[in-house]
């Protein structure tokens, strides 16, 4: 038998590399120099729409390619290609070669249900983010854990039935009934003027773009049950001092985005009103009649209804309300009001939970407004995702302009970790550059930990080398750099609420901070790690991460293992082609030293 091949990350096989737009051309080859085949077809599917079987043509060197326009609009096309061989008693039989469902290489199979699809993503348009996106340095604040600025330390308006602890160093605990349902909420007292007080810590270490946890009037202390999307919660401040602190930030060369959570509201919100807080005929559940009734589903009215994940605390709101549509997106509604005070865009909390239209609605609200940024939360492949057996829209355009880059997270632990290889990295972040639009890729907030995950130097076990590793994967991947706060002075923590603690300021851990700013500072001051192009190496030891233009590269070479590691050039792989040669790496790698759960990097130029 002779060759038979295809790589879609390789540019002989397919080009362009990646998603594309609707109504680009892309080239597609094979190498089919096996005897007996007598035609090759292209088979190729617009998911939901009329299969494209059509004839390749013969090219040199017994490659079959052809050239197809992509008119069917956006979407995920999926295709293999199937060969059709003439046997010497003039029979003929068809095989086909396709996804082997490991790197870009496929396989030869014989029937129809071994099939696995090749997928290229279609999208309507480039999401080109505001300027200032792509050169911010994010830092994620859980407001109650940052800071108090009250100069006596006093807890601005202290809600009822809470407790708030004796000192910031004691451990957060939540206290529960037999059923696990909350008792008490615990607060700490975190607040504007404590944000405030911290710009100056905030730009020494190297930030200059905020995403706050959830500001308006709510419940809890992590204000994911909502009580009102038109006020701040009075134990952060008021208004006034959310909006000065805006102006501050904004003049300081800060941005800031906001938590949107769309899905749900509190169960003792203004618009549900379980306990009548807000009067004894307002909301759903005290009121058929209310405004805010058909905005929930009852099953047995009242104390049957739709909840979050089955969170009773947490009704769900039916997103296909027009009223509760006009109310978050609309002219005059929730969005536009803080949009009009300054902020500058708007994180969407579990965006699975939120159809299509209602999050293109939301986006055709920010787009009327300048230089905003909308990101969603997508703990996946964004681009294939499936939520309720629906395919979403997240990333094909007029919807997110980006999504949270949890995938990063995951790799970033398995790799520091030694639970897999950089192989396996290189591999999933190849087929996730292969899959979202060149933007969508570029416009990830990069994370290494968040309010919903245990703390990065816990997952690593507490060594502060690998945690400066994981810094050095949070800049050098292609997206913005999102930091949790404390992550930096070295906090620890397992699942919420231990994740949770408030920061640590009488006793930042030096060495973590010193991580941090030292790769920020990397990142802000090399313009090839906020645009530049991005492909990846990988030994059976070490990983390398390149970024790169027409004239200019970095290179970093990171070593996870807890041994030092001579660097050998001939010992890397990639799975695209790279600008550097062999030669040049061998120049630029060989012989050099990386001490354990150290990096290499080199900045230089083509020449």
């Amino acid at each position: 038998m002779g060759k038979i091949y295809f790589n879609p990350w390789q540019k002989q096989f397919k080009s362009p590399f990646g998603a594309v737009a609707e109504g680009a051309f892309v080239r597609f080859a094979i190498q089919a120099d096996d005897p007996g085949i007598a035609r090759v077809f292209l088979i190729i599917t617009p998911e939901g729409k009329q299969t494209h079987r059509i004839q390749m043509e013969p090219a040199e060197e017994g490659f079959y390619e052809f050239e197809f326009f992509f008119n069917d609009g956006k979407g995920l096309y999926f295709y293999h290609f199937e060969l059709e061989y003439l046997a010497h008693n003039q029979q003929r039989f068809i095989r086909y070669y396709c996804w082997s469902g490991e790197n870009g290489h496929g396989h030869l199979v014989d029937h129809l249900e071994e099939i696995k699809e090749y997928q290229v993503t279609c999208f309507e348009k480039a999401e080109t983010p505001p300027a200032w996106y792509r050169e911010a340095v994010f830092y994620q604040i859980f407001p109650d854990r940052f800071r108090n600025g009250n100069p006596d330390g006093s807890i601005n308006s202290p809600k009822s039935n809470t407790f708030i602890y004796g000192k910031v160093t004691d451990e957060p605990l939540y206290v529960k009934d037999t059923q696990g349902e909350i008792l008490r909420w615990d607060f700490y007292g975190g607040n504007f003027a404590g944000i405030k007080e911290k710009i100056p810590y905030l730009k020494e270490l190297g930030v200059n773009a905020l995403y706050l946890n959830p500001i308006f009037e709510a419940r809890s202390n992590h204000r994911y049950d909502t009580a009102d999307y038109l006020k701040v919660d009075g134990i952060l401040g008021t208004e006034t001092e959310f909006s000065e602190l805006l102006e501050i930030l904004h003049n300081e060369g800060f941005h800031v985005i906001l938590d949107g959570v769309f899905s749900h509201v509190g169960r003792n919100s203004r618009y549900f009103n379980y306990d009548g807080t807000y009067g004894e005929d307002v909301g759903a559940y005290q009121n058929i009649h209310s405004r805010y009734f058909p905005w929930f589903t009852f099953t047995s009215y009242p104390n049957d209804y739709r909840s979050w994940w089955g969170v009773k605390d947490l009704p769900e709101v039916d997103k296909d309300n027009e009223e509760f549509q006009e109310f978050i997106y609309g002219k005059d509604g929730v969005l536009s009001k803080w949009n009009n005070l300054g902020v500058d865009g708007w994180r969407l909390d579990v965006a699975d939970e939120l159809p299509d239209g209602f999050i293109a609605g939301i986006r055709g609200n920010l787009d009327s407004f300048s230089d905003q940024i909308l990101l969603g939360e997508v703990w996946e492949d964004a681009s294939n995702k499936i939520s309720y057996g629906v395919r979403r829209q997240y990333i094909l355009g007029n919807h997110l302009q980006g999504v949270m880059n949890y995938p990063l997270r995951t790799a970033t632990i398995a790799l520091l970790t030694e639970q897999c290889a950089p192989k396996d990295v290189a591999l999933d972040f190849t087929r996730l550059q292969e899959n979202y639009p060149k933007d969508v890729f570029y416009n990830s907030l990069n994370n290494v930990g968040t309010h919903d995950t245990e703390r990065i130097l816990t997952q690593l076990g507490g060594n502060r080398d690998k945690l400066s590793l994981a810094f050095a994967l949070l800049v050098l991947f292609p997206g913005v750099p999102c930091v949790y706060y404390g992550d930096e002075a070295g906090l620890t923590g397992g699942k919420d609420p231990d994740n949770r603690k408030f920061f640590p300021w009488e006793t930042i851990d030096e060495v973590c901070y010193q991580a941090c700013q030292s790769w920020l500072k990397l990142r802000r001051e090399n313009r090839l790690l906020q645009t530049g192009e991005f492909d990846l190496i990988f030994s059976e030891k070490l990983f390398g991460i390149l970024r790169y233009d027409k004239t200019d590269f970095v290179l970093a070479v990171l070593n996870p293992l807890d041994v030092d590691v001579v660097i050998n050039a001939a010992d890397f792989a990639s799975y695209r082609q790279l600008p550097l040669d062999q030669e040049r790496l061998e120049e630029l790698l060989d012989g050099q030293f990386i001490m354990a759960n150290h990096s290499y990097v080199i900045t230089g130029r083509f020449d």
